[in-house]
């Protein structure tokens, strides 16, 4: 929890109404919802107001209550560092032999795996499939070193159906892709610091039209967690100059195979149908 606010929560707790009281021990107990939901949805779950969140807030000092979500957001999200100062890292420990970076690389991945399926919301998870399976259209969002990974979402899912769709690709506008979406549709966010502004910018205005976010990253502290209807925080620690993808890769794959079991012979006949439409344009080997 955040020094600074157990602090001054610690030297006022005695003076602080039922109300407000009710909502800073749901603030000590709930950091994560705090950091990366929105003020009405944390109202919501702790059935406190939102105005005793705010008077909370001004009462340990805070401007206001994004004050004090900053706060939990700074203390929760991990230290990021730059690409260089990470390849020097990795140069120390690694290029002199001295420890296999193959033996590391793998323990940190299983490490991921491992604690991707012990913390996952397995609840949300099962709702987010049911959800997209759902969709009129659903949108896929990676940019920079999360692109490859929803390429690889979107060429999965490709197999069973036509209605998910790669955002901005080949030069299309991702504005176009949202514009005309709404509660029937779904986007899928995938971004890890640094991350990319227009995957943060399409989470907003995604939500704006009441389209079901589901956002993808391996941080508390990403600001596009505010504007999720469903929200995966998934480990990336490595030895590696940049945050591994692994666990990522693992999660989308699980999502798409959860929702091509909810679509029975549909999914089925068309998968075949794409199969046999491949060797036809001799797209695939068959020597």
């Amino acid at each position: 929890m955040p020094t600074t606010f157990e602090s001054r929560l610690a030297d006022r707790y005695g003076s602080l109404s039922d109300a407000l009281r009710q909502a800073a021990d749901f603030l000590r107990a709930n950091p994560v919802d705090i950091a990366t939901r929105p003020l009405r949805t944390v109202s919501r779950e702790s059935g406190v107001s939102p105005a005793a969140f705010s008077r909370l807030s001004r009462a340990l000092d805070y401007e206001n209550f994004d004050d004090l979500r900053e706060e939990f957001r700074a203390s929760l999200g991990r230290r990021v560092q730059n690409f260089a100062d990470r390849a020097e890292q990795l140069q120390d420990a690694h290029g002199r032999g001295e420890t296999a970076f193959l033996d590391d690389h793998l323990s940190a991945c299983q490490t991921n795996l491992a604690l991707l399926a012990d913390r996952i919301d397995r609840r949300m998870l099962e709702a987010t499939a049911d959800r997209l399976s759902a969709s009129r259209k659903v949108l896929l969002q990676g940019g920079l070193g999360s692109t490859g990974v929803t390429e690889h979402l979107a060429y999965l899912a490709s197999f069973h159906t036509d209605n998910w769709v790669m955002a901005g690709r080949m030069g299309a506008s991702l504005g176009g892709g949202i514009i005309g979406m709404d509660a029937r549709d779904a986007i899928v966010i995938v971004t890890k610091p640094p991350f990319a502004n227009r995957s943060i910018k399409a989470a907003e205005l995604a939500a704006s039209r009441g389209v079901y976010v589901v956002v993808i990253t391996d941080t508390p502290a990403c600001p596009a967690l505010q504007y999720a209807s469903s929200r995966f925080i998934v480990p990336t620690e490595s030895p590696h100059f940049y945050s591994s993808y692994v666990g990522t890769l693992f999660l989308v794959e699980t999502l798409i195979g959860m929702v091509v079991g909810r679509t029975g012979e549909t999914a089925r006949t068309r998968i075949a149908d794409v199969e046999n439409a491949n060797r036809t344009l001799a797209e695939v080997w068959s020597g």
